[in-house]
């Protein structure tokens, strides 16, 4: 065995099973954060985090300019094209001398595809790169979160076009205000005065984490394909924040320091430094991914990543618990539930209710809404609960082919008929719409 991986192991063993209920508080507080920055740091040293950070860097670098070239074209009908050189250049600051440079020649580049290639089929392909890289960020986000359903083509065209249309209006009308607010007679009068006046400096230098902290809140609520709590996506967003905060200023000492490698590497040192500072980026906003799902998900702390299977018995039981929450909503006349909305009720991952419901979806016993809600697939009076189970025990589950004969011993196959016909006495004449009046079996 890989020695790394036993010594992670082994501070694993200890750190979770230190007791939490017979310590004091504040000691219970600190073996909680050392759980999950433990598990943040095995998740980014053992699995696959920076991979997909460097993955979303050559992704990034293609759709850059066009992405900027789409969000000026916004602006510029609203007349605000001209607020967007800041910005870029504020995201660049850490760069050094040569943000400056590296901006204006992004911003070039987005002259030319204006110019020349916006006017006819080139508008197509910009937009499906801006999107596609919308839909590598979603499989990053889906994958942390263990959701194996991304979003249905006609959700992920209407709602990544519809952020694209208004994410740089809101960010460009943010910054205004805020600028606009810090020339106002009120601020000035205020910042004349003490405390207020230290107050205002204290809330300027918190400003960019204020931003950056309610965008990645933004980001983790809205781009994972199942359900986020709100003060999950907030705290997990401000922490990344600040994470993205430190990184900044650690980047730009870093770049000032490195005067050796700008000797060696010359003019193409800046895309080095460039390709390091999107690769940070990216894998902040993966971290903060990660913690929100943690957050959310504390009973994954130990396990992480790892891809997990239910046992037999727990499919079928899940089975039931889905026709059941499914089917006691449509007899009620309440909304559809989704399959992320499920995997919280049954407090499973929704990776491993997912093959459920596929299996589930195929017998006919379930059937998919446009919203990806789920429905009875036919009257739950007609539904009988052995018809379910037989869909889990003899249908597919996972991937793969199914494997239906084998050179079964006749002893075993005898016991496994009557299995089926232990099955097919008890729950053959019971419904769905008799199991959810009933709340259960008498």
């Amino acid at each position: 065995m890989n020695p790394l991986v036993e010594q992670w192991r082994r501070l694993e063993a200890r750190l979770f099973k230190a007791p939490t209920t017979t310590v004091g508080r504040l000691a219970a507080g600190g073996i909680v954060a050392l759980r999950y920055a433990y598990a943040l740091t095995r998740d980014l040293v053992l699995g696959d985090l920076n991979l997909r950070a460097m993955s979303l860097v050559y992704t990034s670098l293609l759709s850059l300019v066009p992405l900027i070239a789409f969000s000026l074209s916004i602006l510029k009908g609203l007349g605000f094209q001209r607020e967007f050189e800041p910005l870029l250049l504020e995201f660049f600051r850490p760069l050094g001398d040569r943000a400056g440079e590296l901006t204006a020649r992004v911003l070039g580049f987005v002259d030319h595809m204006q110019g020349s290639v916006l006017g006819s089929v080139g508008l197509a392909f910009l937009v499906w790169t801006v999107l596609s890289v919308l839909q590598k960020v979603e499989e990053s986000f889906n994958t942390i979160w263990q959701v194996d359903r991304p979003r249905t083509f006609a959700r992920r065209f209407g709602e990544y076009l519809g952020v694209l249309l208004v994410a740089p209006i809101v960010v460009i009308t943010a910054l205004g205000l805020v600028a606009s607010l810090g020339s106002s007679a009120t601020v000035l009068w205020l910042a004349a005065h003490e405390p207020f006046g230290t107050l205002l400096v204290m809330l300027g230098r918190l400003g960019p984490w204020l931003i950056v902290g309610a965008g990645f809140a933004f980001l983790y609520s809205f781009i994972p394909n199942t359900r986020v709590r709100p003060w999950v996506a907030l705290v997990a967003g401000f922490t990344a924040g600040a994470a993205w905060v430190a990184a900044s200023v650690f980047f730009t000492q870093l770049v000032s320091y490195s005067t050796r490698m700008m000797a060696v590497y010359a003019g193409f040192a800046i895309v080095l430094f460039a390709l390091m500072w999107f690769w940070l980026n990216w894998l902040v906003l993966l971290m903060g991914a990660q913690f929100a799902f943690y957050l959310q998900n504390p009973r994954h702390l130990r396990s992480g990543q790892h891809e997990v299977q239910p046992t037999a018995r727990l499919r079928e039981q899940l089975a039931l618990g889905i026709m059941y929450l499914v089917g006691r909503g449509f007899e009620n006349g309440e909304p559809g539930l989704g399959v992320g909305a499920l995997a919280e009720l049954l407090e499973v991952p929704s990776s491993a209710l997912g093959p459920v419901v596929d299996a589930l979806a195929s017998a006919g016993l379930l059937r998919t809404m446009e919203d990806e809600t789920l429905l009875p697939g036919r009257e739950p009076a007609r539904i009988m609960l052995d018809t379910v189970l037989a869909a889990v025990r003899e249908g597919r589950i996972g991937r793969g082919a199914v494997l239906e004969h084998a050179s079964i011993p006749a002893a075993a196959e005898r016991v496994g008929g009557r299995i089926d016909a232990a099955i097919r006495t008890e729950l053959g004449g019971t419904s769905l719409r008799d199991f959810i009046a009933r709340g259960g079996l008498s």
